[in-house]
């Protein structure tokens, strides 16, 4: 079995580590033979994930999963075989839920058990397309191609999930910042005022008294209104997140957003040319490709149609051009290259091609997803000052005109 230790050495420093022992008694011995104090002692029967966390806290990340296909595909490339690279990586890997997963791959192979099954064992983490191919390179003897391409395909994952995050930035600070203000003018300013013009026996305008209300009522209720409504934002989060109802409300309203509802689509292609080409090039057939592809595009619109495709096309002996001619979601150009290539028999190729094709379709979407989101933020966030800055200038002018 093996164990994850966390002990102190006699010059007081913390150590942690893992070792292969019979039991937690012969690990607690060879620590006594170190001269190691034991904290603790723990056996480690597999990740024990649930969805992507471990029983140490952390997650299997995307950047994870690059350095380790990257790795295994040099490794392989320049002649280790498969057990020792594994051997190495574990000494190579400071992060413990990996260093874990990679214990429990290796015992597994020491065992006689196919290596793909390991990663099967945790598809919260490994995806069907990421576990199928490394089940179809094990049969044919490819995997360090399979590593490679699997390498390069979540390079290109991180980096498309690193622009979204960054063009999304500047909207959300803007966004924070105006919420922050809101609530600074609305629970500290805004009854200053109105408790000043109390003072003055003078009625302000209908409408600045609503404000002005609003106002002391948040100011009154500050400690009450804030955790309230950050529990309604992390409700409505979660609503949306991770509810399959919530979600599909959320993705149906998203794609009725123009600029928005054309870059997810070509997510969703890129993905799908993406995944076909790899599968394709692994060996495996159309049809378990398509429905293993399915899984992978993150759209159900287009989940539909792949399944459609290999269900009532494909399999029931209709060419794959025409099968893709069916499905109203694919432009096109794309079901013209699909129906060519069939023919010429290089459809790994184009695939590939349509892939690179809609990478560089997605930086111009994320691009115009900024210049829209920008001047609708600034254009609400504006509204949002001028119906404050009215509501308090209003009544300062007639209060003047009083005087």
């Amino acid at each position: 079995m093996n164990f994850y230790y966390v002990a102190i050495q006699s010059n007081g420093q913390t150590v942690k580590g893992h070792i292969e022992a019979g039991s937690s008694v012969e690990v607690l011995e060879w620590m006594a033979s170190q001269g190691l104090k034991p904290i603790s002692v723990k056996a480690l029967k597999g990740l024990e994930i649930k969805g992507l966390q471990s029983v140490f806290g952390q997650s299997i990340n995307i950047s994870d999963k690059v350095f380790l296909t990257k790795y295994l595909a040099l490794m392989l490339r320049v002649g280790t075989d498969l057990f020792h690279a594994i051997d190495i990586l574990i000494s190579d890997f400071d992060k413990a839920v990996v260093k874990a997963f990679l214990i429990e791959v290796r015992e597994n192979l020491r065992k006689g058990r196919p290596f793909y099954t390991t990663f099967l064992k945790y598809q919260s983490v490994f995806s069907p397309v990421f576990v199928n191919l490394i089940k179809a390179g094990e049969s044919s003897g490819s995997l360090e191609k399979v590593f490679g391409d699997l390498s390069e395909s979540l390079e290109k994952e991180k980096d498309l999930r690193n622009k979204i995050k960054s063009a999304l930035v500047y909207p959300i600070i803007l966004l924070v910042m105006a919420f922050i203000i809101m609530i600074l003018m609305a629970a500290f300013i805004l009854p200053r005022i109105a408790n000043a013009f109390a003072e003055t026996n003078v009625d302000p305008p209908f409408f600045s008294r609503i404000v002005f209300g609003v106002g002391l009522f948040i100011g009154n209720n500050i400690l009450i209104i804030l955790p309230l409504m950050v529990g309604a934002i992390f409700g409505l989060w979660y609503f949306l997140f991770k509810t399959d109802f919530g979600n599909k409300i959320f993705t149906r309203f998203i794609n009725k957003v123009p600029v928005i509802s054309v870059l997810l689509q070509r997510i969703a292609l890129q993905r799908f040319a993406a995944t076909f080409a790899s599968l394709l090039k692994a060996g495996l057939p159309i049809t378990e490709s398509l429905e293993t592809t399915a899984d992978a595009v993150g759209s159900e619109e287009l989940k539909s149609a792949l399944l459609r495709i290999s269900r009532e096309g494909i399999l029931k002996g209709v060419t794959v051009g025409e099968s893709f001619r069916k499905e109203p979601y694919f432009p096109k150009v794309v079901v013209n290259l699909i129906a060519v290539s069939e023919k010429a028999g290089h459809m790994e190729e184009v695939l590939e091609t349509l892939s690179d094709f809609y990478t560089s379709e997605i930086d111009s979407s994320i691009k115009m997803l900024v210049a829209f989101l920008e001047p609708v933020l600034l254009l609400f966030i504006g509204l949002v000052v001028g119906v404050l800055a009215v509501s308090i200038i209003a009544p300062i002018y007639q209060l003047v005109t009083v005087i």
